[in-house]
C-alpha cells in the first residue's frame, strides 16, 4: 500500500521533489532498506547516510530524502534529521488511529509487542507498531513516518536516559493511552535517584490527547508521583497491579502447566475476566494487566485480547526459549534474556529460572549505567541468584566482581571479562536437562553467546 509520495514528502518537510515516487515504507538504515523503501540519508557523528544512497537504491529503493543531490528520485531539504521528524509529525496528523504510547524502566518492549498482538485480535491487520527497541529520537519519528493510512490502532514505544527526552518524543506521539509500565533503577548514572526516573518517565502524559488516559502501575512506590504528573494531561487515569484498590487487578494467580500464568482479572465494574499469560512470570503478569487496561481503554474486545495474552511467542532476548545441545549429547533449555539488563529485570527473569526443573545456571552480564552505585546493585543480586537456586554463575565483566564476592560459598562461580571469555566457558559448565538463563546489558554482547548456543 502507498505510504507517501514525492509531493506529500516535500510538502511535509518542506522540501523540493527532485522526480516522483510511491514509497511503501521508510528506513535510515541502508541494511534495512527494502523494495519500495523511502530512504533518509542522515549525516551523523560517525558516518553519513549520503554514503549508502547507491546501496539502498540497489536494495530498491523508491526515493529518498537527502540533503544534496543524487542519482534517482528525492527530496531535497535542509536537514535530514528534522525531515524525518517532520515526517512523523504528518504522519501522526493525517492517522486516525487510536494511538497507544509505552514507557517504563522494564517491560516496555513486551508490553508494546503483546499490545500490537492483543489488538490485533480485534483490528486484523490494522494495528501498528514500533518494530524493535525504536524507541529514541530517531527511533520514534521513523515508527510515526511508517504508520500505514488506513491504522485503525497504532502503538509507540518511547525511551529516555535523560530527563526531558520523553516530554519531546511524547509531543509527536500524542498518545490517547499513555502507559507507564514500572519504574526501576535503570540509568541510574543520569538521575540522582528512582524518584527523578518516575519524574522523566512521567513526561510521558504531557503529550496525552484531549480526553486521553493514564495507565499507572498500582503497586509501585512512586504510584502517586506518577498519578501526580498524569492529573495535568489526562481524562482517566487508571491503575494495574496485584494489590487491592487496582483497577485492573490479578486477583488470583497460579503457574499454569508447561510455563506461564493462569490468571483472574478483575477490571472493575464487576467485570472479570480469566486468562492466561503465556511468557512465564509474575512481571509478565503485570504487563499483561497494562495490556487490558490499555485495549480496554481504547475500546478492544478484551475477550480476544485475553486469546492473544495466551499465544504470545518469546521475544528474542526477551524471554525467547530453545533447546541447546551440551557436550554429553543432552539438551538444555536456554531463557534468552540477553537484550539488556537492570536490577528490577534481573531479579524477575531470575524469579523465572528457579521455577525451572533441572539444574540451574544463571549466564549473568554486568549491569551498566548504574553510576556510583553500581557496586551495590550488582552485590545485591545475590539474594535472588541463591533464592532461584542457581548451582552455576557465569558472571561477565568487571562490573560483576562484587556479586561473585557476594556469591562466594553460595554457587559455583565463573568470572570471566567479556562475551567472548563467556563463549568459550559456557559449553563445559553444561550438562543434560539443565535450564540455563541468559542476561546481561546490550553492551556485553551476550546475544552472540545465545546465537552459538542456538547454532550448536
Amino acid at each position: 500500500m502507498r505510504l507517501w509520495t514525492a509531493a506529500e514528502v516535500a510538502a511535509a518537510c518542506d522540501g523540493a521533489a527532485c522526480g516522483d515516487f510511491d514509497a511503501t515504507g521508510v528506513a535510515f538504515d541502508s541494511r534495512e532498506v527494502t523494495p519500495g523503501d523511502l530512504f533518509v540519508a542522515m549525516r551523523g557523528e560517525d558516518t553519513d547516510g549520503h554514503r549508502f544512497l547507491p546501496a539502498a537504491f540497489a536494495a530498491g529503493a523508491a526515493g529518498a530524502i537527502v540533503e544534496e543531490p543524487c542519482d534517482g528520485p528525492y527530496v531535497l531539504v535542509a536537514d535530514a534529521f528534522r525531515a524525518l521528524q517532520d515526517l512523523g509529525r504528518a504522519a501522526r496528523a493525517r492517522t486516525a488511529a487510536k494511538v497507544i504510547g509505552v514507557t517504563g524502566s522494564v517491560g516496555k518492549t513486551g508490553t508494546k509487542e503483546a499490545l500490537w498482538a492483543a489488538l490485533g485480535r480485534t483490528w486484523r491487520g490494522r494495528v501498528h507498531r514500533s518494530i524493535r527497541s525504536y524507541n529514541n529520537h530517531t527511533g520514534v519519528p521513523l515508527s510515526l513516518a511508517r504508520t500505514p493510512r488506513d491504522a485503525t490502532a497504532a502503538v509507540y514505544e518511547m525511551g529516555m536516559n535523560h530527563a526531558g527526552e520523553l516530554a519531546a518524543l511524547t509531543a509527536m506521539v500524542r498518545p490517547h493511552v499513555a502507559v507507564v509500565t514500572a519504574i526501576a533503577p535503570a540509568h541510574t548514572a543520569f538521575f540522582p535517584d528512582e524518584a527523578a526516573i518516575a519524574a522523566a518517565k512521567g513526561e510521558i502524559f504531557r503529550g496525552l490527547e484531549p480526553g486521553g488516559t493514564a495507565i499507572v502501575p498500582f503497586d509501585s512506590p512512586h504510584r502517586d508521583r506518577l498519578i501526580a504528573s498524569a492529573r495535568p494531561y489526562a481524562a482517566a487515569i487508571r491503575t494495574f497491579g496485584f494489590g487491592d484498590g487496582a483497577d485492573v487487578r490479578a486477583a488470583e494467580m497460579v503457574r499454569a502447566p508447561g510455563g506461564g500464568s493462569l490468571v483472574a482479572a478483575r477490571l472493575g465494574g464487576g467485570r472479570e475476566i480469566n486468562l492466561i499469560v503465556a511468557p512465564p512470570g509474575r512481571h509478565w503478569v503485570s504487563n499483561a494487566l497494562a495490556v487490558l487496561a490499555a485495549a480496554d481503554a481504547v475500546g478492544a474486545d478484551l475477550g480476544l485480547a485475553a486469546l492473544a495474552l495466551g499465544e504470545l511467542p518469546g521475544l528474542a532476548g526477551r524471554g525467547r526459549r530453545f533447546d541447546a545441545a551440551t557436550p554429553d549429547g543432552g539438551r538444555a533449555l536456554v531463557i534468552d534474556e540477553s537484550y539488556n539488563a537492570n536490577p528490577s529485570s534481573v531479579a524477575a527473569t531470575l524469579a523465572v529460572l528457579g521455577h525451572e526443573p533441572g539444574r540451574r545456571v544463571a549466564v549473568l552480564g554486568e549491569m551498566r549505567e548504574l553510576g556510583n552505585d553500581s557496586d551495590r546493585y550488582h552485590a545485591a543480586l545475590a539474594e535472588h541468584v541463591t533464592g532461584a537456586r542457581v548451582e552455576t554463575a557465569l558472571l561477565v565483566g568487571e562490573a560483576m566482581r562484587p556479586l561473585a564476592r557476594a556469591l562466594e560459598g553460595r554457587a559455583r562461580i565463573v568470572h570471566v571479562a567479556d562475551a567472548r571469555e563467556a563463549m568459550a566457558a559456557v559449553p563445559g559448565l553444561l550438562r543434560d536437562g539443565d535450564a540455563v538463563l541468559v542476561k546481561g546489558s546490550n553492551g556485553v554482547g551476550l546475544s552472540r553467546l545465545v546465537a552459538a548456543l542456538e547454532g550448536a
